[in-house]
């Protein structure tokens, strides 16, 4: 996932996931690594960390299916492994996506 800007709405990085909003309000209160910018209306702004951390997050939980407690415990035993597999997972999810727009393209 290439990141261009300095801060990204909560729509803006649910729909990096494709997920809820909701899921990632939820995800706020639960992972401490999550701390998003809040103007003074409360909206949030993730930063580039915060979206790296997503992306651990997403892997654990969505991805491997970790509970929620395990994945805080993954992450507190070894964050690097699992920021260098969610990095590898993203990658081969671009691929795939590339892979099946050329599919279709050839149909």
């Amino acid at each position: 996932m290439e990141l261009e800007k300095k801060y990204y709405s909560i729509s803006e990085t649910a729909e990096m996931f494709k997920v809820n909003t909701s899921l990632l309000r939820y995800w706020e209160k639960e992972f401490d690594v999550l701390k998003p910018y809040k103007n003074k209306k409360g909206d949030r702004y993730f930063t580039q960390d915060d979206i790296r951390n997503l992306q651990i997050i997403y892997n654990l939980t969505k991805i491997k299916g970790y509970t929620l407690q395990g994945a805080k415990d993954a992450l507190k035993q070894d964050y690097q492994r699992h920021y260098s597999q969610s990095q590898a997972v993203a990658s081969l999810l671009r691929i795939k996506a590339k892979l099946l727009e050329i599919k279709e393209n050839l149909s």
